[in-house]
């Protein structure tokens, strides 16, 4: 692609806006859905889906498996705590941090709104193919490494110096 290309692409063309408007979108009726029937916001949930997936956690494991910022992962878990849907327990190999787990309330309401949350995938991608589904699933990953792999500093400075 040549320069004058790569500077007039649209945002309909690029990958990285449509995937994060595609994504804004669905986390905007998933949010509306999940604050309206049981009062949580995303950051909530996520927390409370990932320990429900994969048991306890401490918070800055929380933090890599969501790649939210640790502030709101913090506030999350604060937010669970006080409405008894996690629990924190000291980590026995690390005094300075705990160990977080979902309370009997917190595996109920994850139990009640797993299905929801699998009936709005369902909605969500009903005209894709299970082939489609899949492929999606494996490009997400590969955009997600990729992503990570990405080092700023290394991009190249498209500012010119004024001097």
């Amino acid at each position: 692609m040549g320069e004058s290309e790569a500077t007039n692409t649209r945002l309909t063309d690029f990958l990285p806006y449509l995937l994060s408007v595609s994504s804004n979108a669905v986390s905007t009726r998933v949010a509306e859905v999940y604050r309206a029937r049981f009062g949580l916001r995303i950051a909530e949930w996520r927390v409370m889906a990932v320990l429900g997936d994969a048991g306890d956690m401490t918070q800055r494991e929380l933090t890599s498996a969501t790649l939210m910022d640790k502030v709101a992962v913090n506030r999350a878990c604060r937010e669970l705590e006080d409405r008894d849907l996690v629990a924190r327990r000291a980590n026995a190999a690390d005094g300075r941090s705990h160990h977080l787990a979902l309370t009997d309330a917190g595996r109920e309401m994850h139990g009640r709104i797993m299905p929801l949350a699998l009936e709005m995938e369902a909605k969500l991608f009903a005209s894709f193919t299970d082939a489609e589904q899949e492929s999606f699933r494996h490009l997400l990953a590969r955009v997600r490494e990729a992503a990570g792999e990405l080092d700023p500093d290394t991009m190249p400075d498209t500012m010119e110096d004024p001097t």
